[in-house]
């Protein structure tokens, strides 16, 4: 038997702080974009010019990923049953994607004035603007990353951490343009500009992986881990055991699926009131973003020694150790024969806690 809650509607305070996070990051990285391009325009700088054309970037990314977290948002339809939240994952690989972009664009400028260096002028007045821009950014990024992981929104970490990325760069840039104006080593502007194309090229790449594993349903360990420590902490004496323990993120929705072996003499109605009970204290847990699907399975013999169901006419075996409910042993096939190591339990003393259920 299976019972699965309805996904609820998107929190609409988080959706509010979403909106009003990325609408932050279009309107600073619009205003930074054209910060940075007034600075190439007074210095000429290959380096600049590489923190200008990754600000363009930005200002892509962030009206992308505000579509994105807006098309979140909406509720499960007929097309999309299990809602839209995978848009966001799009949203970062997109996002990565355009920064590996920007370094071979990076890349050729720096080449070229490595190559064929040229005089920089009005650096003062160039580095000033990257300094004030750096420091806009940084507090952005900060705010972006933080707010990111309060509301579960990969969008807004990937953004804050593109945002930091650019602080890195213009960071090296500025020191780049001071070694420059201390030297006179016209080279150095390419060199800094290749360095900086290296890192957000390695940016770029860790965004597009996450983003593909996100896609791709990967494992997420510590929400599994999450899931079994609640389970375990909340687990009912006639919960005989769990496995094939599931779960994945869909933006800000969690989708859970597991196997509940409970009593083969229950009834349909008292299997379903388990499960029930089992569903809505996840989908709590997860203050209604979640979506629960618990399978029913009637014990067999080899349960019997892990069961607390004492005095069970059933029973064909004694009970001599309570399974170790870990992570390893919930997400397990249970014909794989996977479990923790038991743990020892005297049998008079489980039924003077629990009883016969």
């Amino acid at each position: 038997m299976r019972t699965q809650s309805d996904p609820k509607p998107f929190s609409s305070i988080q959706f509010k702080r979403r909106m009003r996070a990325i609408t932050g990051s279009l309107i600073v990285a619009t205003g930074l974009m054209a910060a940075k391009f007034y600075s190439y325009h007074l210095t000429h700088s290959s380096a600049v010019l590489s923190d200008a054309l990754e600000s363009i970037i930005n200002v892509v990314a962030a009206a992308f990923a505000m579509v994105s977290i807006w098309m979140a948002a909406q509720p499960p339809d007929p097309e999309h049953p299990y809602g839209h939240g995978k848009i966001e994952y799009f949203s970062a690989g997109f996002e990565g994607a355009l920064i590996i972009l920007a370094a071979i664009g990076i890349f050729k400028t720096g080449i070229d004035q490595l190559m064929f260096p040229h005089p920089l002028a009005n650096l003062n007045a160039g580095l000033l603007v990257l300094v004030v821009a750096s420091a806009v950014n940084l507090g952005l990024g900060i705010i972006l990353i933080r707010i990111g992981n309060r509301v579960q929104s990969l969008t807004l970490v990937a953004d804050g951490k593109h945002v930091l990325t650019d602080v890195y760069t213009s960071g090296g840039v500025v020191a780049g343009l001071i070694l420059v104006q201390w030297t006179g080593w016209m080279w150095l502007d390419g060199s800094i500009a290749c360095l900086v194309g290296v890192n957000i090229l390695l940016t770029g790449t860790r965004l597009v992986g996450q983003s593909f594993s996100a896609l791709m349903d990967a494992s997420d360990p510590m929400l599994l881990d999450r899931i079994t420590q609640l389970i375990k902490t909340h687990r009912h004496p006639h919960w005989i055991d769990i496995h094939q323990l599931r779960a994945w993120r869909s933006g800000n929705f969690v989708h859970i699926d597991l196997h509940l072996v409970l009593p083969r003499q229950y009834q349909i109605d008292e299997a379903h009131a388990d499960a029930k009970v089992l569903e809505q204290m996840l989908i709590d847990h997860f203050d209604g973003n979640a979506g629960v699907l618990v399978h029913i399975d009637p014990c067999q013999e080899d349960d019997c020694p892990v069961c607390r169901k004492y005095r069970c006419e059933q029973r064909k075996k004694p009970f001599n150790n309570t399974r170790a409910w870990d992570r390893e042993s919930l997400t397990a096939n249970k014909s794989d024969g996977l479990a923790s190591p038991p743990e020892k339990t005297a049998p008079d003393t489980e039924e003077k806690g629990n009883g016969d259920v």
